[in-house]
């Protein structure tokens, strides 16, 4: 039990009935603080979808020293705005080196606490959305906070208790209002690009309530004084406690156990970090156009959607869909105001990061799934926009090349030869061309906007985006049974490796995985897909094979795992050639639905859900990617997934829980039961929807929103007729608008 699991107890034991019982109790932020191979998760504080998110600023969760705490920081994973950090006795220039070791560390979505080991300083920490409030305990009774930006900016004292300042970075500013609960006196040093100052008081407390802005400092302060309005840290902390408790309860589970509870709820806590909502008193800033606008619509940033489009956003989509019509409509806003449509759409703008076009899966699913609080027409015309007239390669924005030419000529991304060099200029000196990846991720995207096509009657329209999600199939090289890169002739790679070419991650033509990840990347015709490979008997043999096969050979002996990862750090917590730690890898498990083994999905599911994501520092098995990883948990522990965005249908897996109740955004509750649910008894017998047997294994979106019962019956061994003859719908023909 670590030091969370402790503290829950001790809250579990000292609290209301009704508050023990609080889904927030079982959230542990420290879940994944230890990266494995990547990025760790942060113990981040912050209200859901809020401007304001705050975690001590370390290495990872094993790190003992903290070297401060941000304001809020400025995108996911993106840095960090303004950061203080208390000392005591008299400030000097030495004030400013090095971190200090801490200990006694309380982690909550709501609130955080530790105390420096030296100085016994108690540090407290709890926000509201667009404000923080620092409480801090000196034992000395010499006070010192050090304020200082992180970018460069600039910091002032005035009257003795309140602050401002301005942080200045990638092209925009943040600012800061703040107030203390006591006088303090300032000394301002400026050694180095950035504003600092060492502030000093009297007494043993000393509390800083703080307001942000992306608008400007008045704005700050006023943000302060609507949402914390006086000195009374208790309360705020309460408040925020009870915003996570409303979040969270949304979804309620009974059965499992308390490991998979812990496990369940953090991954539900990290999927209400993004989009955030940076709108200010009924207006906001936009990077995308630099103006200030006025619109009572919330306006949202921070979405990477390579890593949200597959699970986080249908998530959202299912619990709050007015949220998600805010949302695209952001994503409308920002092409209106770029020209573009963005792929991330981060606080500075558009990122140009990874591959493909997928806000289109993402608006096709919560179009589909009912979600029309948003300008169609617009956002088609930015999706058709960015398919045919801007570039496809990886980490680029803009207009298109002569590469995009090639494509949309030929069908496909030629790569280049091992004894080639790279001859056009806009291609990412590392990252590369990507080329199978691309292909087959665009061949989703226009699939998806083909169906929004069709939803506005673009009968030309979808006949050729149609036709362009076909362009995977260019990529197929039967002989091989792969995925195989083509150059600019058309002729295959001669000396493709499917498990270990192109460099680091694969970048000469894959993303981050290699060639047995993405020869399964055609979520929107796994049927065709299937015939391709020689039908479900020969495909169901190639996935099987794909759980099974090795890290391949060396110079004539078995290629080791350092070998491996020192080229596919992405590919952790491997299972054969399956990559549970990376987002391509999630449909991949759920493709047995669709080749007539849907038992296997069940097996799988299970395996990987109790290898890969425990409640340990190392529980998450690759980049967490602010819910991007988390989603997928969420899902699969309840028992059901979205294998194909843009389909408005869910597949069953193998739930984890006995009991799972959702409540909805239209206010309906959503419920699924497994009876006889154990570990052994993973194996779905049969499927009852709202009282009637139902012989498949996927359920419509209608049959969650309308606040449908579905009841599972689990067994120890496998039904391997249940749900064959009834696979889940993933062809180029399918029609979502029908499936609604």
């Amino acid at each position: 039990m670590n030091q969370n699991h402790r503290i829950a107890a001790v809250l579990c034991g000292l609290l209301p009935l009704n508050l023990a019982s609080a889904q927030v109790e079982y959230v542990d932020p420290t879940i994944g603080g230890v990266g494995v191979l990547l990025e760790p998760t942060r113990p981040t504080v912050h209200l859901p979808h809020s401007m304001v998110r705050v975690y001590p600023v370390r290495k990872d969760q094993l790190d003992d020293q903290i070297q401060s705490f941000p304001l809020t920081i400025i995108s996911h994973r993106l840095g960090e705005l303004f950061s203080v950090m208390p000392h005591d006795g008299t400030p000097d220039q030495n004030t400013w080196k090095g971190s200090a070791a801490y200990d006694q560390e309380q982690t909550t979505p709501y609130y955080y606490s530790t105390r420096l080991d030296d100085s016994l300083i108690q540090i407290e920490f709890t926000s509201t959305e667009r404000c923080g409030y620092f409480r801090f305990k000196f034992p000395s009774s010499k006070p010192v906070v050090l304020l200082a930006t992180r970018k460069g900016g600039d910091l002032s004292l005035t009257d003795g208790h309140s602050v401002t300042g301005i942080e200045k970075f990638n092209g925009m500013q943040a600012y800061v209002y703040g107030e203390f609960s006591s006088p303090v006196t300032a000394v301002k040093t400026t050694d180095g690009p950035n504003a600092r100052l060492v502030l000093s008081g009297v007494g043993e407390a000393l509390e800083l309530r703080y307001g942000v802005s992306f608008i400007s400092v008045e704005q700050a302060k006023k943000n302060l004084a609507k949402e914390i309005g006086g000195n009374d840290f208790e309360k705020t902390k309460l408040a925020a406690r009870d915003v996570w408790n409303k979040a969270l309860g949304k979804i309620k589970v009974k059965g499992g156990t308390a490991e998979q509870k812990r496990v369940f709820y953090t991954a539900l806590y990290r999927c209400n970090e993004r989009m955030v909502n940076i709108s200010e008193d009924d207006q906001y800033y936009s990077s995308y156009d630099h103006k200030v606008h006025q619109d009572k619509r919330p306006f949202y940033v921070d979405n990477w959607l390579w890593d949200t489009f597959r699970a986080l956003e249908p998530l959202q989509t299912l619990l709050d869909p007015v949220q998600q019509g805010d949302k695209i409509q952001s994503y409308v806003r920002m092409y209106e105001q770029s020209g573009w449509m963005p792929s991330f759409a981060v606080l500075w703008g558009d990122h140009a990061c990874m591959t493909g076009n997928h806000a289109a899966p993402w608006i096709a699913d919560s179009w589909f799934k009912g979600v029309k609080n948003f300008d169609l027409a617009k956002a088609y015309e930015g999706l058709k926009k960015n398919s045919l007239d801007a570039t496809v390669l990886p980490w680029r924005n803009g207009p298109k090349t002569s590469l995009d030419e090639f494509y949309n000529k030929n069908g496909f991304l030629p790569a280049l030869r091992s004894d080639e060099k790279e001859s056009v200029a806009e291609v990412h000196e590392f990252e590369r061309r990507q080329s199978v990846a691309v292909t087959l991720e665009n061949s989703y995207d226009d699939w998806n906007i083909a169906q929004l096509a069709g939803a506005l009657d673009k009968k030309e329209d979808r006949a050729q985006f149609l036709k362009r999600a076909e362009f995977y199939k260019n990529l197929y090289r039967a002989d091989k049974g792969f995925m195989w890169p083509k150059d600019s002739d058309g002729k295959w790679i001669q000396d493709f490796d499917p498990k270990f070419s192109g460099g680091m991650g694969g970048r000469a033509y894959t993303t981050e995985n290699n060639a047995y990840t993405y020869n399964w990347d055609v979520q929107h015709d796994l049927r065709g897909l299937a015939e391709l490979m020689g039908g479900n008997a020969a495909t169901e043999a190639k996935l099987d094979n794909l759980f099974r096969e090795d890290l391949g050979v060396a110079d004539g002996k078995a290629r080791s795992k350092y070998a491996f990862f020192s080229v596919f750090p992405d590919s952790t917590t491997m299972v054969g050639q399956f990559s549970m730690g990376n987002e391509p890898s999630f449909a991949i498990p759920y493709v047995y639905n669709h080749i007539g083994a849907p038992w296997k999905t069940q097996k799988r599911i299970r395996q990987l859900l109790e290898y890969a994501f425990t409640d340990t520092l190392s529980g998450i098995p690759g980049d967490e990617d602010g819910g991007g990883m988390s989603a997928f948990v969420v899902f699969s522990m309840m028992g059901f997934y979205p294998v194909v965005p843009g389909v408005p249908v869910y597949e069953l897996g193998s739930p984890l829980f006995d009991d799972i109740s959702l409540t909805l955004g239209n206010g309906k509750t959503f419920r699924l039961t497994a009876k006889n649910n154990s570990k052994d008894n993973k194996y779905i017998q049969g499927v009852k929807l709202n009282g009637k047997i139902i012989d498949r294994l996927w359920l419509l979106h209608r049959d969650l929103v309308d606040g449908g019962v579905v009841e599972i019956e689990m067994g120890n061994t496998p039904n391997r007729k249940f749900g064959i003859t009834n696979p889940p719908p993933s062809s180029l023909t399918v029609d979502p608008a029908s499936l609604k």
